[in-house]
Parts: C-alpha cells; structure tokens; sequence
C-alpha cells in the first residue's frame, strides 16, 4: 500500500476511534501532501511523499528543540508525539555503522584526501541513500571528520 493511502486510511480509523492527537496529525501531513502536489501541478512520487514527510519530521524536530529551550516542555512533548506519529510513516533510518561504511567507500572509489573533495564526496554518499532515510547532519559530520576538515 502507497503511503498515501495508508494516511487516509489511518485517518478514517482516527476519526473512528476519536484520537485526536493522531487526527491532528494526519490532517497535517495530507495538507502538506496536497500543498507540494500543487505545486509541483501533478501526483507525487513515492519518494516526494517520503521527502514531505522527512521535512515535517524536521520541523517537529526543530520545535522540540525551541521549546525545549522556552522552557515549555508541555508543548515539547506533544511535539514528540507527533514526531513518533509521521515517523511510523517513514522507513527506518540507516544506521551510523553503515554511513560510515558508505563514506569509507566513497572517499576510497573518489580517491579524495583534503576537504577540497568534500562536496563530491557528499554527492556521492547522498546518492547512494536515495529513496532511504538518512541524517544528513550525520553524514556530513563524518565526512568532514574523514577528511580532516
């Protein structure tokens, strides 16, 4: 089942069983779907969809932090909530052992030594995790490690 299918299933199953917090949530990311869909003037891909959703994750990360720092810890954990919530819509992340392996690889098949190469290397490593989800935060602080940057 394409995701989208399943958020509009699982929202039909939220408004059903009364959830609202779930309900509010699934109402976002299908606004958000609709919007990029706009604007792009035709259906999404399977890899769009997962984009948007990365990109609401993001944001809900962003919030935590913010609130986190307000000192608003209510609005902090809801915030958590949600993120568990569009996470479960997502594949699961690859793992830091294996970015690692990738950017070894990288670095060895582009034969790059000084943090001149960093953004072929980043290039290159990023393609390799196309369509699965990976921190790019992560990944950039390994390369720039790798390469003494």
């Amino acid at each position: 089942m394409i995701i989208a299918e399943r958020i509009q299933k699982d929202l039909v199953e939220a408004m059903k069983s009364k959830d609202q917090l779930r309900l509010d949530v699934l109402r976002g990311m299908k606004a958000a779907l609709k919007n990029r869909e706009i604007e792009k003037i035709r259906q999404l891909t399977e890899l769009e969809v997962l984009q948007v959703l990365q990109g609401l994750v993001k944001q809900r990360k962003d919030s935590i932090e913010q609130f986190t720092k307000g000192g608003r810890h209510d609005l902090a954990s809801r915030e958590e909530s949600e993120m568990r919530i569009l996470e479960s819509y997502l594949p699961p992340t690859v793992e830091e052992g294996e970015i690692k392996a990738v950017v070894a690889q990288a670095i060895c098949e582009l034969q790059a030594n000084s943090p001149r190469d960093f953004g072929r290397v980043m290039k290159s490593v990023m393609g390799k995790f196309s369509g699965k989800i990976v921190d790019g935060k992560v990944v950039n602080d390994l390369v720039r490690s790798q390469l003494g940057g």
